[in-house]
């Protein structure tokens, strides 16, 4: 089995990784955009309410999927890297098995809970019943979404670009075709919106069984004694790991009440900025799912010099990113504030937002990158700290200081400025922490004078290069995998 990432440029691959994630990413996101598009089609509010509450309590079963898929990446990238197939194709059982027990369990005590759940969200009367019977259809659904979700982020740690990326581009377009026939054709309206997207995580599933099972060969057969084995190593990053993902709906819903209390213009205009947000930036929230592969691959190859490469090469392509994005909204602005008839606070928020504090995205990325460092190094909980202590912490601190001196748009500067404060913090941290791993197995006199910029781009500083070479009995100096793997 080929370690991919262990060789060639570390720029390509994360061009390459974080492309392919958010196409896919943005498959979904326009899906869910077109479902309640399509509900709304139909005239009565109460539907399209109700797709937004029961959307409220999907995007919390998404966050844990995501959080399970993180640590079946890192787990399985390491082994990869490392040389070890037969423990690689285990891990890739456990982590599926782990995840559609996982999945099957929060949803059970949602179904049954579900009515309770969507009361404590503001759901009542028309709006209530609607969800509940929603739900009702799609819950029993999410474990299939933990398995698809789980083959993807597996592809991904193979390097499996592309294929991951048509798990979820086949399950939208399962849902472009199902949507429109099942509620508009059959008349099924909220009924057949349902049945769609359970439909569509059945053929998520099935794709991404079918390529790791059939085309790759790439999961073990479980077994609970493996299970057991590997349940330990999953957990110590898949818990921190769900806990970050929880964080940003925490500071959403936060802000949403400042929002909030400038009337329903402003609420249509933040609704706006959280769609905007979504499509423009997809590339950086699927940043950290991207590079974690790369990194894993090389931390289990023991080649330290790469992981740093790696780090600095998100970081360039997470700015260039923002600033094109940036660049496209601001220009963009007055159609999209004329196209979805924002006026007052609606029009004042959007237009804060795309022209001045979109460029805060830059820090996000920052944070991202490192989150995906952090998930991959063995410090998964310094990502849950970073998340939260901007979301629960910097955020709320923000505004009670600042209260409401910043007006209408308070709630956008309120989120930009405690990106930059929680992303600057991480990166510094997260380079210390790669400039230490790329450091490693040196002597302490070397490591302490290594050029990291010269050392990460792979150019060992010439002071460093006789005690380097000169030590051929180093152990921990990556051996190719051909005589590695063993098991291929």
């Amino acid at each position: 089995m080929e370690a991919k990432f262990t060789t060639g440029s570390t720029m390509r691959h994360v061009v390459v990784m974080t492309v392919t994630a958010s196409a896919g990413l943005l498959s979904l996101f326009l899906v869910d955009a077109l479902n309640l598009f399509y509900i709304s089609m139909l005239g009565v509010t109460e539907l399209a309410a109700a797709i937004g509450f029961a959307g409220t309590i999907q995007f919390f079963m998404i966050s844990v999927s995501i959080g399970l898929l993180i640590a079946g990446t890192a787990t399985i990238s390491r082994a990869i890297g490392a040389g070890e197939s037969k423990r690689a194709r285990e891990l890739a059982g456990s982590s599926i098995v782990t995840a559609f027990l996982m999945m099957s369990a929060l949803a059970a005590v949602l179904w049954i809970y579900r009515e309770d759940a969507l009361r404590l969200l503001g759901a009542k009367d028309e709006a209530l019943e609607q969800a509940s019977f929603f739900l009702a259809i799609a819950l029993p659904s999410v474990p299939l979404i933990g398995i698809g979700m789980s083959c993807s982020g597996t592809l991904r740690a193979m390097g499996e670009a592309q294929q991951a990326m048509y798990v979820t581009l086949g399950g939208g377009a399962i849902a472009a075709v199902l949507d429109p026939i099942l509620i508009f054709a059959l008349d099924l309206g909220l009924t057949g919106a349902a049945i769609a997207l359970a439909l569509t995580r059945l053929g998520i599933a099935a794709i991404g069984l079918w390529l790791l099972i059939v085309r790759h060969k790439m999961v073990a057969r479980p077994s609970l004694p493996i299970w057991l084995r590997d349940i330990r190593p999953l957990a110590q990053i898949a818990g921190p790991a769900m806990a970050t993902q929880l964080s940003t709906p925490f500071g959403n819903a936060y802000l949403t009440t400042i929002v909030a209390d400038f009337g329903d213009d402003a609420v249509a205009g933040w609704a706006v900025i959280g769609r905007m947000t979504a499509l423009a930036f997809g590339g950086i929230f699927a940043l950290a799912g991207a590079v974690g592969p790369i990194i894993g691959q090389n931390y289990g190859a023991k080649i330290w010099p790469r992981i740093a490469m790696t780090y600095r090469d998100a970081l360039i392509f997470a700015a260039i990113y923002v600033v094109v994005a940036w660049a496209a909204l601001a220009a963009l602005t007055p159609f999209i504030i004329d196209g979805f008839g924002l006026v007052g606070a609606g029009a004042e928020i959007v237009s804060t937002f795309m022209t001045y504090a979109a460029g805060a995205f830059v820090f996000t990325g920052a944070l991202f990158t490192s989150n995906a460092a952090f998930n991959n190094l063995g410090r998964p909980l310094w990502s849950t700290l970073f998340n939260w202590s901007r979301d629960a912490g910097v955020i709320p601190l923000l505004a009670l200081a600042l209260g409401g001196s910043l007006g209408v748009a308070g709630a956008i500067w309120i989120q930009a400025l405690a990106g930059v404060i929680v992303g600057t913090v991480a990166v510094i941290v997260g380079w210390r922490c790669v400039r230490k791993i790329a450091s490693r197995d040196l002597p302490p006199a070397i490591a302490a004078s290594v050029d990291v910029p010269a050392f990460a781009s792979g150019r060992i500083a010439p002071n460093l290069a006789p005690a380097v070479l000169d030590t051929p009995d180093d152990q921990s100096r990556p051996q190719p995998l051909a005589s590695a793997d063993k098991n291929r």
